[in-house]
C-alpha cells in the first residue's frame, strides 16, 4: 500500500438529485375537445449510494472527486406518462469505511460486507401528476403536485483498516520489519520514529493454505488518545481489528511498563477495545540471553506473550501459531 496513496478521510459534499414535477395536463383529442386530466407522475430524483468494494483499501479516489450531484427527476407528461427518474450515483468504498454527518459528526451506517449498498443522501420523490386528484365531484383538478426538493449537505467519510490482528506498540518496535517477514508486505522501514505514517496491511500465509490478515497500524505514543504524536488519526483503525498483537522490544527499558502504558491509552480512547483477544509478542529477542528472558517473563502482566526476533526468525511460527488459535478459539 503506498504511503503517498492512502487516504482515510475525506469530506466530501453531496446533493441528491430533486424529484419532478407532477403534470397537470388534460386529455384533448379530435372529438373529445374536454378531455379529462391525464398528467402523469414526476420522476425520483437520484440517490448518492455508497457501495462496498473489497478490492479498494483507501479513498484516495475521493480526494480529488469532493463534489457529488444525482441526477434530477424529470416532470410528468400527458397521456398519463410518468417522468424518467433520475439516476442513482454509486460511490465505490473500501470495507470499513464509516459515513458521518459533517456537521453533527453523527455515524450514519457503516460498510463492512463487499457489494453492500446503502443509500446515504435520499433523492426527492417525484410529483402526482393531476390524474391522481380525479374524483367523482371534482371531475377537472388542475392541481398536480410539485416535487420533492433535493437534499444537500457535506459528509465525512472515515476508513478504519479491517483486519485480523492489528500491531500495536511505541514507534519503532519493529512492526514494520515482522509485517515484512511474515506476509508479503513491503512497509517502508528505517531506524527513528514514525517511520509508518499510514496502516499496512499484509497477508499472512498460515498452515494447509489458511492465512490471516496482519494491520501494521502506526505507533502509538504516550497521550495518544489526547491527540499526541499521530494521535487519534490512526487509534481508530484498531478497532476493527479481531485480536490486538503488542509489540515491544526486548530492550526496551521496561517491557511490563510499556505495555501497561499502551493498554491504557487504548482504554483512554475507547474502553471496549480491552475486550479484544490480546497476545504480546516481546520483539529483538536475539539481543538478549536467558536470563534476561526469565525476568522479563516474571514480571509480564496476565497475558499471552512469546519472544521472537525478525532478525533471524525465531519464535515466528508458533507465534503465528498463537496467533491463529487466538482467532478461531470456538465461541
Amino acid at each position: 500500500m503506498s504511503h503517498s496513496n492512502f487516504v482515510d478521510y475525506v469530506k466530501i459534499f453531496c446533493r441528491s438529485g430533486k424529484g419532478g414535477a407532477g403534470s397537470r395536463h388534460f386529455r384533448r383529442a379530435k372529438f373529445e375537445p374536454m378531455g379529462g386530466p391525464d398528467g402523469g407522475d414526476g420522476g425520483r430524483g437520484g440517490n448518492i449510494i455508497l457501495r462496498g468494494n473489497p478490492q479498494l483499501w483507501t479513498l484516495m479516489h475521493l480526494k480529488y472527486h469532493r463534489h457529488v450531484f444525482a441526477e434530477h427527476g424529470e416532470s410528468g407528461k400527458g397521456a398519463g406518462r410518468s417522468g424518467k427518474a433520475g439516476d442513482d450515483v454509486f460511490i465505490d468504498v473500501p470495507l470499513g469505511t464509516i459515513a458521518k454527518d459533517a456537521d453533527t459528526d453523527a455515524i450514519l451506517f457503516e460498510i463492512t460486507e463487499a457489494g453492500q449498498t446503502i443509500t446515504m443522501v435520499q433523492g426527492g420523490r417525484g410529483g402526482l401528476g393531476n390524474t391522481n386528484f380525479k374524483t367523482a365531484t371534482h371531475q377537472a383538478p388542475e392541481y398536480a403536485q410539485p416535487g420533492e426538493p433535493f437534499i444537500e449537505g457535506y459528509y465525512i467519510l472515515e476508513l478504519k483498516v479491517l483486519a485480523d490482528v492489528g500491531l500495536v506498540g511505541f514507534p519503532n518496535a519493529g512492526k514494520s520489519t515482522l509485517l515484512s517477514k511474515v506476509s508479503e508486505a513491503k512497509p517502508k522501514i528505517a531506524d527513528y520514529a514514525f517511520t509508518t505514517l499510514t496502516p499496512n496491511l499484509g497477508i499472512v500465509p498460515y498452515r494447509d493454505y489458511k492465512s490471516f490478515v496482519m494491520a501494521d497500524i502506526p505507533g502509538i505514543i504516550e497521550g495518544a488518545s489526547e491527540g499526541k504524536g499521530l494521535g487519534l488519526r490512526f487509534l481508530r483503525h484498531i478497532e476493527r481489528n479481531s485480536l490486538l498483537l503488542f509489540l515491544i522490544p526486548a530492550d526496551s527499558n521496561n517491557v511490563a511498563e510499556e505495555y501497561r502504558i499502551l493498554v491504557n491509552e487504548l482504554e483512554m480512547y475507547n474502553p471496549e477495545l480491552l475486550d479484544k483477544e490480546r497476545v504480546l509478542a516481546i520483539s529483538k529477542s536475539e539481543l538478549i540471553d536467558s536470563e534476561m528472558r526469565e525476568l522479563i517473563s516474571a514480571e509480564m502482566p496476565n497475558v499471552p506473550h512469546i519472544f521472537i526476533s525478525s532478525f533471524t526468525g525465531e519464535g515466528l511460527v508458533q507465534m503465528k501459531d498463537l496467533l491463529w488459535n487466538s482467532l478461531n478459539k470456538p465461541l
